[in-house]
């Protein structure tokens, strides 16, 4: 019996596989991990409040942004930076006195370098070495020091659209004193170069959250 292969059956072949082709590439990129990449959204600085000699003063919970980066140089390195800052209105209490609101501004600055080796097609080894300018103002007078970082962590694709990571921290200088602390964090992709990114990191008396886009290249 003779087949019946008409123009429509040709042309439904032929954008299949143009298809196929225009999305090969995607994939390909989709999950691989990306040291090159901008990123900027909501973060919030948390430092706890202090007691000492009858007054106290409460937790800082700053509300604000952060704008950040990294590039790739070569195949294991890898240079990242970034700014985070925000603002809250923290009560201090004097005792025997009275208590009132401070404005309070909270930001920081950082900037290092990193190597990353990989364990298997979808997971890296990192660790990192970076300097850190912390500012606290309140009421226009302000304070600020600087701090060295060490920290060593795993990146890992759980999926071509989902990355996570986890790091472990030491920092230490002026505003930490041999601190320790963890970050997790992850984002999901919506294609090879937008993706959405949150982190978590908590330490002995800081803490912060970031959610926001990331772009990579």
């Amino acid at each position: 019996m003779a087949s019946h292969y008409t123009l429509g059956d040709y042309m439904k072949k032929h954008l299949a596989l143009a298809l196929a082709l225009a999305i090969a590439p995607f994939a390909v990129c989709a999950d691989e991990i990306s040291y090159t990449y901008l990123e900027g959204g909501y973060a919030q600085l948390n430092q706890d409040g202090e007691q000492d000699a009858g007054i106290d003063i409460d937790d800082i919970e700053a509300s604000g942004f952060f704008v950040g980066g990294s590039a790739a140089l070569g195949d294991t390195f890898h240079v990242f930076g970034g700014y985070r800052s925000g603002s809250d209105d923290v009560r201090v209490t004097v005792l025997g006195v009275g208590s009132d609101e401070f404005d309070t501004d909270l930001s920081q600055f950082n900037v290092g370098l990193g190597y990353h080796h990989s364990i298997n097609d979808r997971t890296d080894l990192v660790t990192e070495i970076s300097y850190i300018n912390s500012d606290v103002e309140v009421e226009g007078e302000s304070e600020d020091g600087d701090d060295g970082r060490v920290s060593v962590g795993v990146r890992h694709m759980f999926a071509d659209s989902f990355e996570g990571w986890v790091k472990g921290h030491y920092t230490d200088g002026d505003f930490y004193d041999g601190s320790f602390s963890a970050s997790i964090g992850g984002q999901f992709k919506f294609n090879p170069t937008w993706g959405v990114v949150g982190e978590i990191e908590a330490g002995d008396d800081l803490s912060t959250f970031m959610i926001g886009a990331r772009a990579s290249f």
